[in-house]
C-alpha cells in the first residue's frame, strides 16, 4: 500500500508506474488542493483524494513528492498525526536533501530514506512512457533502502546505493553534468560570436565537437579524450585566448584551464605544466 503527499509530476509519475506494476496499490493522494489531489488519483489509475492530513489512512509506504523546502514540515505535521506506524517507510525523492530530513518520522518508528531519480519529470505521461531503466540513488535507514530497492526494480528503474552523507556531493554532479555543460554552451557561442560566426552557424559549428568531445569523455575517460591546447602544453595559444576574453569570461577561462593542466596528468610534462599554470594563474 502507497500512499503518496504532493501530487506534482513526479508524485503522479512514481504513482503511476508504481499501480501499473501490480506489486504496489495507490491508496491515499494528497495535494494541496482537492482538485489537484483528483487530477493525480485520475492519472494514476486509483486511490483517494485527499485535501488535508487528517484522515489518512495508513500505509507501508510513504512518497513525500513535495518541493524540498516543503519536505521538513511535511514530515513533522505527518509525524505529528498519528497515521505513522512503527515500521512504515517514509521516503522522500529530492535530489539535493538527505534522509535524515526525514527524522521527525524516524522518532515515531518509521524507517526514512530518500530514492533520487535522475530524471526530468517534464510531462507525467511521457515520463511513464521513458522511465524504464532510470537510474535512482538511494540513501537513509539500510531497513528502508531495503524495500527502496524493491520499489524501484519493480517501477523499471536501477537502484544504486550512495555514500553516508553523499547525497550533496551527488547532487553537485548532476548539477554540473547538466547545468554548467549548458552554461559552456552559452560562453562558446559568445565567444564565436566575438570570432565573427554568423547566429546561424553557431549549433552546427559547435554542436558536432561537444557531442563528439562529451561521448569521447564518457567512454575514454576525461584524461585520454582531452585534446586541445593545455594537453599539447601550448601556452602561446592559451595567451592569445587569454589576451581576447571579455573581463567577465577570464576568471571562468583560467578557473577551467587550470582544472585542465590537472586532468591532463601525466599526458603533459612537468616543464609544460608549470609554464601553463603560471600563465592561467597571472
Amino acid at each position: 500500500m502507497l500512499n503518496i503527499i504532493g501530487a506534482g509530476k513526479l508524485g503522479r509519475t512514481l504513482g503511476r508506474l508504481a499501480a501499473d506494476s501490480g506489486r504496489y496499490r495507490v491508496q491515499d493522494c494528497l495535494a494541496r488542493s482537492m482538485a489537484s489531489a483528483t487530477a493525480a488519483v485520475d492519472f494514476i489509475g486509483g486511490g483517494r483524494a485527499c485535501a488535508t492530513v487528517i484522515g489518512l489512512q495508513p500505509a507501508d509506504l510513504w512518497l513525500l513528492s513535495v518541493p524540498d523546502d516543503a519536505i521538513a514540515p511535511t514530515a513533522q505535521a505527518l509525524a505529528g498525526s498519528g497515521v505513522i506506524r512503527p515500521g512504515t517507510v517514509v521516503f522522500h525523492a529530492s535530489g539535493a536533501a538527505e534522509a535524515e530530513i526525514l527524522a521527525p518520522l524516524r522518532a515515531v518508528g518509521a524507517h526514512v530514506a530518500s530514492l533520487h531519480p535522475a530524471f526530468s519529470f517534464a510531462e507525467p505521461a511521457r515520463a511513464v512512457a521513458q522511465f524504464a531503466g532510470t537510474l535512482c540513488a538511494l540513501e537513509g535507514d539500510a531497513a528502508a533502502c531495503v524495500v527502496l530497492r524493491d520499489f524501484a526494480a519493480a517501477i523499471g528503474a536501477q537502484p544504486f546505493a550512495l555514500a553516508a552523507g553523499g547525497k550533496a556531493a551527488y547532487h553537485a554532479a548532476l548539477s554540473v553534468a547538466s547545468n554548467y555543460l549548458v552554461t559552456l554552451t552559452d560562453i562558446a557561442r559568445q565567444l564565436a560570436r566575438q570570432g565573427g560566426v554568423d547566429e546561424a552557424l553557431l549549433s552546427a559549428l559547435l554542436g558536432p565537437l561537444m557531442q563528439g568531445s562529451l561521448a569521447n569523455a564518457l567512454s575514454m575517460g576525461p584524461q585520454q579524450a582531452l585534446t586541445g591546447p593545455i594537453v599539447r602544453g601550448d601556452a602561446a595559444t592559451v595567451a592569445r585566448h587569454l589576451a581576447v576574453l571579455p573581463p567577465d569570461l577570464q576568471p571562468v577561462y583560467r578557473a577551467l584551464g587550470e582544472r585542465t593542466v590537472a586532468v591532463a596528468g601525466a599526458r603533459l610534462p612537468e616543464e609544460a605544466r608549470q609554464t601553463l599554470l603560471a600563465l592561467l594563474r597571472d
